[in-house]
């Protein structure tokens, strides 16, 4: 599991930031700003020791893919608590 965090609005922008990137979002693929986003990382790790030991650590390839959640999924989704 991973740290929950505090969901908060501090996003600074610039004029000479130019123009932003968007990414879908992997929830409900609405297409938002990158620097809105909340980065999830799911992948499936083998927990049973004897699978392991029998397939070697290095034989065991553990995939992880990098996904994004726009504001409304990662609350909703519990990635991110609200700020209190």
């Amino acid at each position: 599991m991973t740290k929950k965090q505090f969901y908060r609005r501090g996003w600074q922008h610039t004029k000479g930031r130019g123009k932003e990137s968007t990414v879908p979002c992997s929830f409900c693929g609405k297409t938002v700003p990158k620097y809105k986003t909340f980065p999830v990382y799911r992948g499936f790790s083998i927990s049973d020791p004897s699978i392991t030991k029998e397939l070697g650590r290095r034989r065991v390839s553990l995939s992880s893919t990098k996904m994004y959640a726009c504001p409304a999924c990662a609350r909703h989704r519990k990635i991110v608590k609200k700020k209190r």
